[in-house]
């Protein structure tokens, strides 16, 4: 049975990965990475398209099996968890993805209130209002509330989604290329939202990404994802301080594939 309920140290390990290899037929996608991660972290893992970045994150919250390798969250081990436990995990893990994952024919307060409805069936319908203006509210959006996903921007879309992982307090949040489509002012808005959520709710996040600008403003620490395995971790000056010309060219090319 997974318990949560215990206070989480400052320097506690949150993720703890060693060994991690996957697969897909003759495609060798993580070749060995190890990762910590700690308690109220932005970590960033940077990689060019197809590099295993978003296959990491699935692992991480139980979406897809490693090959081998161990994968720790809150000290539990992700692949040998049953399927009551993992589902009760997640609850745990906000997910945010990179399209935003909308449910198109409902309002953005009945998008909010969905995985409430689903997960908290104790809570009055007064509560999940609160609940959903609250959220929207730390985003920017109260006023969005009656929309429907359709007459929203990108930008929009994007902090509705943050906003609707939120609303299950979770205590690590996993981003999935979160500026990826958007121009650069509103590119600044969702990282200085990144960076918002972190300071309120006091989550621990992943960071995957190829914009240079969200890992430099977003990280406190950065990692470069090459060909299945870890690089290069430490800040982001330290990452692209190193003497190494994958690292150079992947800076110099602006991170455009």
């Amino acid at each position: 049975m997974i318990d949560l309920s215990h206070n989480i140290g400052e320097h506690d390990k949150i993720i703890e990965i060693r060994d991690l290899h996957k697969s897909f037929g003759d495609l060798k996608v993580l070749s060995g990475v190890n990762l910590d991660v700690y308690n109220k972290e932005n970590f960033v893992v940077l990689g060019r398209s197809g590099s295993g970045k978003s296959v990491l994150i699935k692992i991480i919250s139980g979406l897809l099996q490693p090959d081998k390798g161990t994968v720790k969250v809150f000290g539990y081990e992700v692949p040998q968890l049953k399927k009551e436990d993992l589902m009760q995990l997640r609850l745990q893990i906000g997910f945010s993805f990179q399209n935003s994952a909308l449910y198109d024919s409902m309002t953005v307060k009945e998008n909010l209130e969905f995985p409430l409805i689903h997960n908290m069936r104790n809570m009055t319908r007064r509560e999940m209002r609160q609940e959903v203006e609250s959220v929207l509210d730390d985003v920017g959006l109260l006023h969005t509330l009656n929309q429907m996903p359709s007459e929203l921007s990108g930008g929009q879309r994007k902090r509705i989604g943050i906003a609707r992982t939120l609303i299950m307090h979770p205590k690590l949040m996993l981003y999935d290329e979160p500026t990826s489509g958007l121009d650069p002012i509103t590119s600044i808005e969702i990282n200085s939202l990144i960076n918002h959520v972190r300071q309120k709710f006091s989550t621990t996040s992943i960071i995957i990404t190829h914009d240079m600008t969200c890992a430099k403003t977003t990280g406190d620490r950065v990692a470069m994802l090459y060909q299945g395995e870890f690089i290069k971790q430490g800040t982001f000056a330290e990452v692209f301080g190193a003497e190494d010309q994958r690292l150079k060219q992947f800076y110099e090319y602006n991170f455009i594939d």
